[in-house]
């Protein structure tokens, strides 16, 4: 008799069958919805710098350095060339406005000085002597016409009594006649004296106007052969402090040589130097901060000098209000140089992720603090501190600022 076979539902075969189905779709699945295929890098994150991205305070400066020096330096320079003889004063020494600093000699100029006084006083004394002849002929005409003028005054009077004289016939016609031209003559010559007067005036005037004109301008000469002859002696120019004095005795100095400077001590600038990249953001009486003793003091710039060189060009700045009682000339101090005035802004941490980035884009701590991942960001000023960001990061989120160099630009960072 046959026995009915019953088929089973769920043979091994099967079974083994459909979960190869299974798992294959959800491998499936897994690769089309659940893994994640961004490049994957596994860190210590006790290796790694991160900084939370902060609301707070920014302000775009550089720090420079600076030496203070007095507020004006006077140069002091050889006028007259020589053997300097003595030195009145030492280097440091305070010094006051026309006090003699060192006494040069040189032969040459004390004889050509001798010399050419000698030969300007003979010829102040010939034009003196030759003004003092035009005077006299000047008073000799004034005398001619006095005379003339006497004389005439009795030739007048001879004539007019002779002419009585001539009516009664008393005197003869030749007598009369005499009178008469004698009389017409004196009055004939001088009018030929005050004419000639007139045109020697004229003359005399030129002629004294430029004699004391020339007497003058040799006395001027004289007074500089004396200023020049002065010149041996050299003189402060102001008062303050002497310095960086270069001479000994016996030494030839040439016109025009610096022997030191004069500082003169009511202030005090700081001088310093900035690197040309900035020179495009410097202008006169910019703000800086310098940081004394625990105390903030504000200066600016008062002078830029826009040579520039070995890559950057050297400031002035003055104290815009208070000055510290304990600087010193030559003391060496730091500056931040301010580009910009404190405004509220979207901060971060300066750090070496920057080197890697340009700032472009970041490594944002994911809030389950497992992983990190990258992101687009865009940065703005910086200072020696804090970057500006400008989009791409909210405050509190967290980012890695510490170097990116061994991440190879890993989208994914996954902390051990």
């Amino acid at each position: 008799m046959d026995k009915k076979i019953i088929k089973k539902r769920w043979t091994i075969k099967k079974i083994v069958s459909l979960s190869g189905g299974v798992l294959a779709i959800f491998f499936v699945i897994f690769y089309l919805f659940i893994k994640d295929f961004k490049s994957q890098l596994y860190v210590d994150k006790s290796k790694i710098t991160i900084s939370t991205v902060e609301m707070g305070k920014f302000q775009e400066f550089i720090p420079i350095d600076g030496m203070v020096m007095p507020i004006k330096s006077i140069v002091v320079d050889i006028i007259q060339g020589g053997r300097i003889e003595k030195i009145f004063v030492e280097d440091g020494n305070q010094i006051k406005a026309g006090d003699t600093i060192l006494k040069l000699s040189n032969s040459a100029i004390e004889l050509d000085y001798m010399q050419r006084e000698t030969q300007m006083y003979d010829i102040i004394n010939n034009l003196q002597n030759t003004k003092l002849n035009i005077e006299q002929n000047k008073f000799q005409r004034e005398k001619e016409i006095v005379d003339f003028s006497y004389s005439i005054d009795k030739a007048k009077k001879d004539y007019e009594k002779k002419t009585g004289f001539y009516k009664e016939k008393i005197i003869s016609t030749v007598e009369f006649e005499d009178s008469k031209r004698d009389y017409e003559l004196l009055i004939k010559q001088r009018a030929i004296a005050i004419k000639s007067q007139k045109n020697d005036s004229l003359y005399y005037i030129n002629q004294i106007a430029q004699i004391k004109l020339s007497i003058e301008r040799l006395f001027k000469n004289l007074r500089l052969l004396k200023e020049n002859l002065g010149n041996l002696y050299l003189k402060a120019p102001v008062s303050g402090q002497l310095s960086l004095i270069d001479c000994e005795v016996g030494e030839t100095k040439d016109p025009g040589q610096n022997i030191g400077q004069i500082d003169v001590l009511d202030g005090f600038k700081i001088r310093a130097k900035i690197d040309e990249r900035y020179i495009s953001k410097v202008f006169l009486n910019q703000e800086a901060e310098l940081e004394l003793s625990e105390k903030r003091y504000k200066i600016a710039i008062k002078k830029i000098y826009t040579k520039v060189s070995s890559g950057s060009f050297e400031t002035d700045f003055v104290f815009m209000n208070e000055v510290p009682e304990e600087i010193k000339r030559g003391q060496s101090l730091s500056l931040k140089l301010q580009f910009s005035k404190e405004t509220n802004a979207i901060v971060l941490a300066k750090g070496s992720f920057y080197q890697e980035t340009g700032g472009n884009w970041i490594y944002v701590v994911d809030a389950s603090g497992n992983f990190a991942y990258k992101k687009d960001i865009k940065i703005g000023r910086q200072n020696t501190t804090l970057y500006e960001v400008l989009s791409g990061l909210k405050k509190g989120e967290k980012v890695i600022t510490s170097s990116y160099e061994q991440f190879g630009k890993k989208d994914k960072l996954i902390f051990n």
